[in-house]
């Protein structure tokens, strides 16, 4: 029997995570070029009709070209988004030649669109309406849970957030007095998270356009093409002696420490639980962590995100053994609802995924 040695084991596990990120800054770096040429084919498409149909379409090539400028635009975010990548990994970030990296793939791009449509949710007046519905409940409750406080001496109580996306929940939660940690574990999430917290001087600093990827489902070419402007407000707005920090790495992996053993009045779960390989160790940890009578504030729909996943380890429960386990687990509930919302949607699309979100707040017994 061959035991391999921790410290390789160590070596191994950094210098893939280190892998992973060049090559998440390489998706970074090769958009633009990725994005002209979908949009290019587009246009070779078109070239390719009948003289007749072409005219039935006067503006097509106008569109197009516009969003070859579009395209610009948000790659010209995203570079002031790679600035930063140096702070990640020590080195400068063009990594177009770096024989170590994997191939930038369909699905990475994806990974990066997605981002660009987060920064809509997270920090823009359009994601308004998906933030009330969203984070409004989990606000709401955190804040009635903790009425006899005033804001102003709120800054003892400690709240969690795994799975902070952008960090605008985390932020939130800090504009009402208490301190906050977010806690995220996407690569993509973090380079764009450390962007829109640390260095924005204004509102509506950058523009963006983050629905001219999918030409599907589009009812005009101006909702299309309708430049977003982040942030909404300023991130380096908080209350004083507010404690606000983010902290990079996998939840378990970081919160599954003893140092955080009963040290959190509440975690705010957000479309996150369904992100777990076993949702039971989740739960488990949430528990541990919690001080005694901490609070579990959740909402999130259950699409588990391993689930067809080859290779990776993946426990599917119902809404009602989850509900179950967590009451063996230690958690008593205080309040049950389903809500519904969408996430990261186009609000002028003709297609929305609405998830029927379920929403509790428990107790640790």
């Amino acid at each position: 029997m061959f035991v391999n040695d921790p410290k390789d084991v160590d070596k191994k596990i950094v210098e893939e995570e280190a892998k992973h990120l060049r090559k998440v800054l390489n998706t970074f770096t090769l958009y633009k070029t990725h994005a002209l040429s979908s949009n290019n084919r587009r246009r070779t498409d078109y070239y390719s009709l009948s003289e007749r149909h072409k005219a039935l379409i006067p503006e097509q090539l106008t569109k197009l070209n516009n969003i070859d400028k579009a395209i610009s635009k948000n790659y010209h975010v995203l570079k002031q988004i790679l600035a930063d990548g140096k702070l990640f990994t020590g080195e400068e970030t063009s990594f177009n030649n770096d024989k170590d990296v994997d191939q930038v793939t369909e699905f990475d791009m994806d990974k990066l669109r997605s981002t660009i449509k987060q920064f809509v949710r997270e920090w823009a007046i359009e994601g308004q309406p998906e933030r009330d519905a969203a984070y409004k409940p989990l606000l709401d409750a955190l804040n009635e849970s903790f009425k006899d406080i005033s804001k102003e001496e709120r800054a003892s109580i400690r709240v969690l957030v795994p799975g902070a996306g952008l960090g605008r929940l985390a932020f939130d939660i800090v504009q009402q007095g208490f301190s906050c940690q977010g806690n995220e574990f996407s690569f993509f999430m973090l380079l764009a998270s450390h962007f829109i917290l640390n260095r924005m001087e204004r509102v509506h600093q950058y523009e963006i356009y983050p629905y001219i990827h999918s030409f599907s489902n589009i009812v005009c070419s101006d909702d299309q093409l309708k430049p977003i402007f982040i942030p909404d407000i300023l991130p380096s707005n908080i209350p004083p002696n507010s404690n606000f920090s983010m902290v990079a790495g996998d939840f378990i992996e970081v919160y599954g420490e003893e140092q955080h053993t009963e040290k959190w009045d509440c975690v705010v779960t957000c479309f996150f639980v369904d992100t777990a390989k076993n949702i039971l160790e989740y739960m488990e940890i949430f528990h541990r962590i919690l001080k005694p009578g901490g609070l579990w504030i959740n909402l999130g729909p259950l699409l588990y995100h391993y689930e067809n996943s080859p290779g990776d380890m993946s426990i599917e429960l119902t809404l009602e053994q989850v509900k179950f386990a967590a009451k063996d687990i230690g958690f008593r509930f205080q309040d049950e609802r389903i809500i519904n919302t969408t996430y990261t949607s186009n609000p002028n699309g003709m297609l929305k995924y609405v998830y029927e979100c379920a929403f509790w707040i428990c107790v640790k017994k």
